[in-house]
């Protein structure tokens, strides 16, 4: 309880709950709709209709607060610069790409906003394309970031198990193992919305437009899930004395 009460505290975790009630919901109103067990046959409507609906609305609401996550990325990307700290060339160029791909991504995703609720007169439609195609690309970055970290912490763990290891070895072996399993779940999280984002691509993409709503909803619970894991595996971590 006190966990759920700190991470409702925080801008972003208030947006990760927010999106896993979404998904979660997505997911269930699919799975009855694909039953066909959303009403019992009587007067009311289906249970899946006020479902998807919650779900479509936490969604608006998720966007209306990111009209503030400009500033914060914009300092993310400054911190992180041209990856001085990275020791590989491949994850520093593929993180400062993600991450411009990620600042052009807000200011798109604002336009569509404002053109659907109609305070600027334009479509919002080439405008929510390519602000999903800004994601898509962050998303697919993502992997291959994922993909190349994984690559080096096998490689090294290979060269560690030939060497003799003392105290300060093992201790970077755990570090490492850690760090290992943090990037399979981004790995995981990363595929899962990158699934959905191409099922937002215009028809004729890959299998755009073709995922039911419970499937949908499953992608992204299971990224939605997975980063609730971690904040709050960061939460525990930062408590530890």
């Amino acid at each position: 309880m006190e966990a759920a009460a700190s991470a409702l505290e925080s801008h972003r975790g208030r947006d990760r709950c927010v999106r896993a009630l979404g998904y979660s919901s997505r997911l269930l109103g699919g799975l009855l709709q694909a039953a066909g067990r959303g009403g019992d046959g009587g007067s009311g409507p289906g249970l899946q209709h006020p479902l998807l609906r919650l779900s479509q609305e936490l969604g608006n609401c998720r966007a209306t607060l990111r009209l503030l996550d400009d500033l914060a990325m914009f300092l993310h990307s400054r911190g992180y610069g041209l990856g001085a700290a990275e020791e590989d060339a491949v994850v520093r160029w593929l993180s400062v790409v993600a991450n411009m791909a990620d600042q052009l991504y807000y200011p798109c995703e604002h336009v569509a906003w404002a053109a659907d609720y109609k305070i600027l007169n334009i479509h919002s439609s080439k405008w929510w394309t390519l602000s999903n195609v800004l994601w898509s690309v962050s998303l697919a970055l993502g992997v291959l970031r994922s993909l190349r970290v994984l690559q080096q912490l096998k490689k090294k763990s290979k060269q560690g198990r030939r060497d003799h290891l003392g105290t300060e070895e093992l201790k970077q072996l755990h570090l490492d193992q850690v760090r290992k399993r943090a990037e399979t779940l981004n790995l995981i999280s990363n595929l899962s919305d990158l699934a959905n984002a191409v099922h937002w691509m215009p028809r004729g993409i890959l299998w755009a437009g073709h995922f039911p709503e419970w499937l949908v909803g499953l992608m992204g619970t299971i990224s939605s899930l997975i980063g609730l894991y971690q904040m709050w595996h960061v939460s525990s971590a930062n408590k530890d004395p």
